[in-house]
């Protein structure tokens, strides 16, 4: 596969369909920025070579545009000498490296348009490249997530089914008996303030038996016949 057919196909996919159909997201997210680094530094490879040329053909025009101007002077000179022959081969050596001159400024111009190309593509991979790491960088945060919250669930299991959570329940129900017992312990007892209450009524009671029987004794002993 050519590098601009591969760019292509890299710059037209859709990251995103191309994830939700992935049997395993993550793995072909690495596959595919991958495939962009590969491609990227073959771009720029060849956008460095294509640059190369145009330079060294620029310095050609440079030696060719140099020779034009020497065989323009020869010519003046031949002329200014009166001598036509040899005026006429220094204008046809300047006709020829004019020639030489137009073929290398269209090379240098087409060059210098693929290097435009090759820098506008290089652009496109670059955001494509830049899209697909800040995917690759969530789908590795919701995996680091997803087995945090995974564990967390085998743990809540394993606790549930463990020696842990019987003993957990035997120290309840113990605890349970223990608040039972203490229940019990007072159970059938008044409270103290109804206690004090009823000795108060009792109290009271045996006062004025004690003062019925006072009386029926001062009875007695004046000589008034007793109730007892």
């Amino acid at each position: 596969m050519g590098i601009f057919t591969r760019f292509r196909d890299i710059v037209s996919s859709n990251i995103n369909v191309m994830l939700d159909r992935a049997e395993d997201p993550e793995k072909l997210i690495k596959l595919m920025i991958r495939e962009m680094e590969d491609t990227l530094v073959e771009l720029k490879a060849s956008c460095a070579g294509v640059m190369a040329d145009s330079k060294r053909l620029a310095r050609q025009l440079e030696d060719i545009e140099s020779r034009i101007r020497y065989w323009e002077e020869k010519a003046g000179l031949a002329v200014r000498k009166a001598r036509d022959d040899l005026a006429r081969e220094a204008l046809l050596e300047k006709r020829r490296f004019t020639a030489k001159k137009d073929i290398i400024e269209e090379e240098i111009a087409e060059l210098d348009s693929l290097v435009g190309q090759y820098q506008d593509d290089i652009r496109q991979l670059e955001e494509k490249l830049k899209t697909a790491r800040n995917k690759q960088r969530v789908l590795v945060q919701r995996h680091i997530h997803a087995k945090r919250k995974m564990r967390a669930q085998e743990d809540i299991r394993r606790l549930e089914s463990s020696e842990v959570i019987v003993k957990f329940d035997e120290l309840e129900n113990r605890i349970e008996r223990m608040e039972a017992d203490a229940e019990l312990v007072n159970f059938g007892k008044k409270p103290y303030l109804e206690e004090e209450f009823e000795k108060l009524g009792l109290d009271e009671d045996i006062e004025e038996e004690l003062q019925s029987l006072k009386r029926s004794v001062g009875k007695t002993a004046s000589g008034e016949p007793g109730t007892i």
